[in-house]
């Protein structure tokens, strides 16, 4: 009992002592110095005691049985769905939602013909485009449906990192490294949003697990499922790239454990995985060849002006006994020389030596954090203790995440365009013309505000993009350049009539901002009808909503 109440008040301790540092927080979406700018983190400390409280209670129940990758899936799901109300915060999601509604509605063909050419790629890969397309033609362009398939991807994420973890060393490991993944605030606010880094995080999960085990079974259709794997984790995202690395040091180690099988069962792997790869590349090289260059040109210099701490990643953003456990870990193992061990140390180690600060980048490797963190809880010998410790990172991070980044986020302006989405469903018009202003305080093309509208709205959108120019900041250095080379889709025209629509919303980056003389002109006979200002005052780039209706529109209510 006394070691419980010892990890349970260690527990409180990181969150005040973590509140007190908060200035210290340099992440650029989720800083503890916004989140708790005007909070009373006292107010939140009971609701984690009580947390506290139920994860010791829940020690003494058979959980999670006999089916942990069940209920660990499970469990993910329903506790990603929290944040499904979130908005969609990253303008980066523009770029995925225009490639999707082409491939919604001109089709595979045209969208796999014109990726990179027609349809602007900037330096996204295809595969998660295309999957957000499909489920755009299939399921219909509803944002709730990206959020089912992204959570089930993070779910699934949890249990490929149990399986992995298992199959490393144990079931305890396996199931410690599945549950820490909820204990990552940060990661949880990620799910729901229609960007890359989460599924990305799935296909290097699955590539690793596949191939952990085509080498340790053989078998012409183990190989062939992990060589697809690798292939599609290939395709989600440049970074992935770095990260597949650890699968040859995956390979070194099992063929030092193993025969001569696993050797050839490898060299097999990779020559298919070659073929794959390079089958698909081959058509679209031009296109990869330029967006590599723009990411040695731009991207790589941009890391040390967009980067973030270390300490904000793995103290304020995952929790610092996550860290704390895989600190211990490096040790325990080299103590040990468990070679396994190198397999999950491989990707933090590149991300330090490289010095990649930003976490958004470093997102798929939080699974591999997990297991380090798993293996040094390993070390604790009651498997009791090392259970309610594991429960405690959880409930922290729910009570983090749940009261502290949910409400957050929800106060900033990217809510706004979700809220007039609602509110166009309700009225009974066909089209909206979208009017967006230029943005005084962010280097932004406010052109991407459309697409982003579009996600949370099925009316159609009119949008015309005359006169929209850069605010005469140095772009080619702007974390936001790719906005100024998005080009308006066809499919925001307007129709031949050229007749102003009986709804028209204005997206401006101040509620008290002014209308260019030619469009207060043309709203002449308009009333507004709902305007939306919430706003966090903090972020440069701000979506303040009007929307103006005809005078011969009905009065609701």
């Amino acid at each position: 009992m006394l070691a419980y109440a010892a990890v349970a008040l260690l527990s409180l301790a990181a969150f005040l002592t973590l509140f007190l540092f908060r200035a210290l927080d340099d992440n650029r979406l989720t800083s503890w110095r916004w989140v708790f700018a005007d909070a009373d983190a006292f107010w939140i400390a009971p609701v984690l005691a009580a947390g506290l409280f139920l994860a010791a209670i829940l020690v003494r129940a058979p959980f999670p049985g006999h089916r942990p990758a069940g209920v660990l899936f499970l469990c993910s799901f329903a506790l990603a769905a929290v944040f499904w109300d979130e908005p969609e915060l990253i303008v980066d999601a523009s770029r995925y939602f225009t490639q999707a509604k082409h491939l919604e509605l001109y089709g595979l063909e045209y969208f796999l013909r014109e990726w990179g050419g027609q349809i602007a790629a900037w330096t996204d890969l295809p595969l998660i485009p295309l999957l957000y397309g499909l489920i755009f033609r299939f399921a219909g362009e509803d944002r709730i449906y990206i959020q089912v398939f992204t959570t089930l991807l993070f779910s699934a994420s949890a249990v490929l990192t149990y399986l992995i973890g298992r199959t490393l060393w144990d079931e305890a490991a396996g199931v410690c490294a599945g549950a820490l993944l909820l204990g990552m605030p940060y990661l949880l606010t990620q799910v729901p949003l229609m960007l890359v880094d989460v599924p990305t995080m799935f296909f290097l999960l699955l590539a690793v697990f596949t191939t952990l085990k085509a080498l340790e079974h053989g078998g012409g259709g183990r190989l062939a499922l992990a060589s697809v794997a690798v292939a599609l984790a290939f395709w989600t995202k440049y970074s992935a790239w770095f990260f597949l690395s650890v699968l040859p040091v995956l390979m070194l180690v099992w063929i030092k454990q193993g025969q001569r099988p696993v050797l050839l069962r490898a060299l097999l792997l990779i020559l298919i995985s070659l073929l794959l790869i390079g089958g698909t590349l081959l058509s679209v090289s031009d296109v990869v060849g330029t967006q590599l260059h723009l990411l040695q040109s731009y991207q790589l210099p941009g890391f040390e002006r967009w980067e973030e701490s270390p300490s904000s990643t793995f103290l304020f953003q995952t929790h610092p006994f996550i860290a704390a456990a895989a600190l211990i870990s490096v040790y325990a193992a080299f103590k040990s020389r468990d070679v396994r061990y190198a397999i999950v140390l491989w990707l933090p180690a590149l991300v330090i030596v490289l010095g990649i600060n930003r976490i958004r980048y470093v997102l798929p490797v939080f699974p591999m954090l997990a297991l380090m963190a798993a293996y040094g809880l390993r070390q604790i010998p009651c498997g009791e203790i090392r259970k309610y410790l594991v429960l405690c990172i959880v409930a922290s991070s729910l009570a983090l995440s749940v009261l502290g980044f949910r409400p957050f986020l929800q106060q900033t302006s990217a809510v706004n365009l979700q809220r007039t989405g609602e509110y166009l469903d309700s009225l009974d018009v066909s089209e909206v013309e979208v009017i967006a202003l230029q943005q005084r305080y962010a280097a932004v093309n406010p052109a991407i505000s459309v697409p982003l509208l579009d996600l949370h709205t099925a009316k159609r959108l009119i949008f015309r993009s005359d006169g929209l120019v850069p605010a005469g900041r140095d772009l080619e250095k702007s974390a936001l350049r790719f906005t100024w080379e998005y080009r308006n889709p066809k499919y925001y025209a307007a129709g031949a009539g050229g007749l102003r629509a009986e709804a028209v919303v204005v997206i401006a980056d101040d509620d008290a901002q002014s209308l260019p003389d030619g469009i207060a002109q043309g709203l002449i006979g308009y009333r507004l009808g709902r305007q939306f200002i919430a706003s966090e005052n903090i972020f440069g780039y701000r979506t303040i909503v009007k929307v103006y209706l005809a005078g011969h529109y009905p009065r609701r209510g």
